[in-house]
Parts: structure tokens; C-alpha cells; sequence
């Protein structure tokens, strides 16, 4: 049997052409597959390490909010609890790829519905709050125009008037 892609006698010249056009194309489409694959995986990475940091940081503030309780409350204990627990989290999110956590968070969700449920529903308002604040920041941090004039009072829009209690 013979290799279609070696040049023949009776192979037209076209047709050869073609086919190392095509090796060619393929080549370089697996090149650039490659490369791309490259780029996504460390741009994963540095996200990750991103999230993982924002993770720490809130960690380290539950901590920190649970030193300044009173030692031993179920508040301090439960503050401390969630503050570990996130430290634990960042750490599993620094170590792990995309593919391994979102395994994780399949079984976790396969193992306790109710509690992926509420999570999910508590990032979803936390997530609410946040593009809030930062709505209202925006807004708040526009240049302010100048006050325009007051407008003088006309029978459609009357001046308010404080009345002056009674003297008794």
C-alpha cells in the first residue's frame, strides 16, 4: 500500500501540492493550539493566584474581626471557624487547577444540596452588594457641576415655609 502523501509518478502535481499545503495548515493549526493552551493555563494560573489572595485577605479580616469579640462567645468561635475554613479555601485554590476544583465542587454539590444551594445563593447576593457599592462609587466620584440657581418660587411650585411653633 502506498503513502498517499509521498509524490508519485502518477500523483498530478496539484494534488501533491495540496496535500503538503494541508500538512502545513495542520502543523501550524497545532501550533497555535498549543500556544493557546499555553497562554490560557497561565493566565488561569494568575487568576487563581488573584482569587486566592482576595480569599486570604477576607480570611485574615474574619480573624482579625474575631480577636477584637469577646474571647470564647459563639460569635468569636464561629468567626474564627469561617476564618479558617477560608484560609483552607485559598489554599486549595492556589493548589489546585480549574479542572480539580470544579470536581470538587461537583461532589460537594452531589454530597449536600441544601448547602451548595445556599452558598450559591450567597455568593449570588454577594456578589449583588458589591456591583452595587461599585455602581455607587462610580457614580459618587464624577466631577460635580455647579449648583445652578435656585429657582424663584411661582404659583405651580411654592416656597416652603417652617412655621415657628406657638409660644403657650
Amino acid at each position: 500500500m502506498t503513502n498517499p502523501n509521498q509524490h508519485t509518478p502518477n500523483t498530478p502535481p496539484a494534488e501533491s501540492a495540496a496535500r503538503e499545503m494541508r500538512d502545513d495548515l495542520r502543523t501550524k493549526a497545532r501550533n497555535t493550539a498549543d500556544e493557546i493552551k499555553q497562554r490560557a493555563s497561565g493566565f488561569e494560573e494568575e487568576q487563581r493566584g488573584h482569587m486566592a489572595d482576595e480569599v486570604s485577605d477576607v480570611s485574615n479580616a474574619l480573624r482579625k474581626a474575631a480577636e477584637e469579640m469577646r474571647s470564647g462567645s459563639p460569635q468569636e468561635r464561629t468567626m474564627s471557624q469561617i476564618a479558617s475554613t477560608l484560609a483552607d479555601a485559598s489554599d486549595s485554590i492556589r493548589d489546585k487547577d480549574l479542572g480539580e476544583m470544579a470536581g470538587g465542587l461537583s461532589d460537594f454539590a452531589r454530597r449536600n444540596p441544601m448547602a451548595y444551594l445556599g452558598g450559591a445563593a450567597l455568593l449570588g447576593f454577594a456578589a449583588t452588594r458589591f456591583a452595587k457599592a461599585g455602581a455607587n462609587n462610580a457614580s459618587t466620584n464624577t466631577t460635580p457641576q455647579p449648583a445652578s440657581a435656585p429657582a424663584a418660587a411661582s404659583p405651580a411650585t411654592p416656597a416652603y415655609h417652617r412655621q415657628e411653633p406657638e409660644n403657650l
